[in-house]
């Protein structure tokens, strides 16, 4: 995979993520940017942004950034803090590798929306099928 285009077919795959409104925005070496636009179907029964959405934006995050060169890495554990509300239309993740090894990885993904609110944070330990 060496075009956006090429790395968003390939992740149409994921279908919970693609099909609830998740897109690939940026990739790079050890880094992706992913958001949706919040809709009716995102929301909880007050209003606000279902906690399962930020962490599932999250996840796609972290499989783009860490999968788009070489599928190879699945999620071990994750840790999601909510941190604030989203005020806007749309939720953004950027997820930055922090450590690579052998068999193992550590992804730090930060959700904000396009406000710049910060909505929540998660850590996410990759492990290697490989």
């Amino acid at each position: 995979m060496n075009t956006l285009d090429e790395i968003r077919e390939f992740f149409k795959k994921d279908r919970f993520a693609t099909e609830n409104g998740m897109v690939i925005d940026e990739v790079g070496e050890g880094y992706a940017k992913c958001s949706l636009t919040i809709c009716d179907r995102h929301k909880n029964a007050v209003g606000g942004v279902m906690g399962g959405v930020p962490f599932t934006l999250a996840d796609f995050c972290y499989a783009v950034a860490s999968n788009w060169k070489e599928p190879k890495w699945v999620s071990l554990s994750s840790q999601i803090a909510f941190l604030g509300t989203a005020k806007g239309q749309r939720l953004i993740a950027v997820a930055n590798m922090i450590k690579s090894g052998r068999s193992t990885n550590y992804y730090e993904i930060r959700i904000t929306d396009e406000l710049e609110n910060l909505v929540a944070n998660v850590t996410i330990t990759g492990f290697s099928k490989q």
